[in-house]
């Protein structure tokens, strides 16, 4: 082939690019671009952010099936052109309102709505939702704090993503992990009161002991606080709020009481905390009594060694 002629092959095809309005909504032209570039970028707003797609991952997500504008609603094609028809009433309001929380596209993150409008509300209602949507706070839980990026969401009934074995991180196996990122940050915790020790509370629990050494079918976060719908343990329809636990803790636990479910708590060890508290300064106690008896048992065994032997000394020096 000759330059000429290759030249105008090139051409060609790259005026089909262009001039293809539904190719360009195809992943592959976005993908083309976003593929290859690496490292981050600074918008105007001031947000650091990945421009990066892998299209690997991305294909074998739960939406790899969507074409970017699916979510991308302000982007019509290659260039980027913004689009002339009006959002959806719904969305644009919900992106409005997670502007400081979503502040690279909060269009796109609003776009979740089309397929999971139930949850958005659920979500909405939790005590994460609360401090977003109503105090406009920027560290609550939103779909991505939980899920990971939009473009490598695994399905949780499928832990490992099929490109590199990444586990999602909503599955039983990791989401512990998921929620201490933010519950055991120490500028959270004093934000809202709560104790930096609710991870290492769990992890030392027999349900946490037995979890981390591969047990199944255990207690963990969702287990008892819910998914989507998590609720302040303070709010009369959150599932641990008073003697909603007992329903709770009866579901594995045939039986349980007021007095059972007090045992099980975040709480570190403390007055306020008072069976595990006393319970430990008992065992500490017991522990000292057992040692300190059995050493001044030995120091009374050794004395009347001593003594049975200086008393035989004497009698056959006699």
């Amino acid at each position: 082939m000759t330059d000429k002629n290759r030249m105008i092959t090139i051409l060609f095809f790259t005026w089909i690019l262009f001039q293809g309005g539904e190719l360009f909504a195809d992943n592959l032209s976005c993908l083309v671009c976003h593929g290859s570039l690496k490292g981050d970028y600074i918008t105007q707003q001031g947000v650091r952010t990945s421009l990066h797609v892998d299209g690997e991952k991305y294909s074998s997500s739960v939406h790899g099936d969507l074409e970017c504008t699916f979510c991308h609603l302000t982007y019509k094609d290659n260039p980027h052109e913004s689009i002339d028809e009006d959002l959806d009433e719904d969305i644009k309001a919900i992106s409005q309102e997670i502007q400081k929380k979503s502040r690279t596209d909060p269009i796109a993150q609003a776009a979740c709505i089309q397929c999971h409008n139930e949850i958005y509300l659920q979500v909405k209602q939790s005590v994460h939702g609360k401090n977003i949507f109503e105090k406009r706070e920027n560290d609550a839980a939103l779909c991505l704090d939980c899920h990971g990026s939009p473009h490598e969401i695994v399905s949780i009934s499928d832990p490992l993503n099929k490109s590199e074995n990444t586990p999602s991180p909503v599955t039983y196996g990791q989401i512990v992990t998921t929620c201490g990122r933010c519950h055991e940050k120490k500028s959270v915790s004093l934000k809202y009161g709560f104790s930096t020790q609710i991870i290492k509370r769990y992890n030392e629990s027999f349900h946490g002991k037995k979890y981390h050494l591969g047990g199944k079918n255990l207690p963990v976060c969702t287990t008892c606080h819910g998914w989507h719908d998590i609720r302040s343990h303070n709010d009369p329809e959150a599932t641990v709020y008073g003697e909603n636990k007992i329903a709770l803790c009866g579901q594995c636990h045939k039986g349980a009481n007021s007095k059972f479910v007090a045992a099980i708590t975040h709480k570190p060890v403390g007055k306020d905390n008072p069976i595990p508290y006393y319970a430990e300064r008992g065992l500490i106690l017991l522990t000292f009594c057992v040692i300190s008896g059995c050493a001044l048992h030995i120091l009374l065994q050794i004395f009347a060694s001593i003594r049975d032997a200086l008393r035989i000394r004497r009698r056959m020096t006699k």
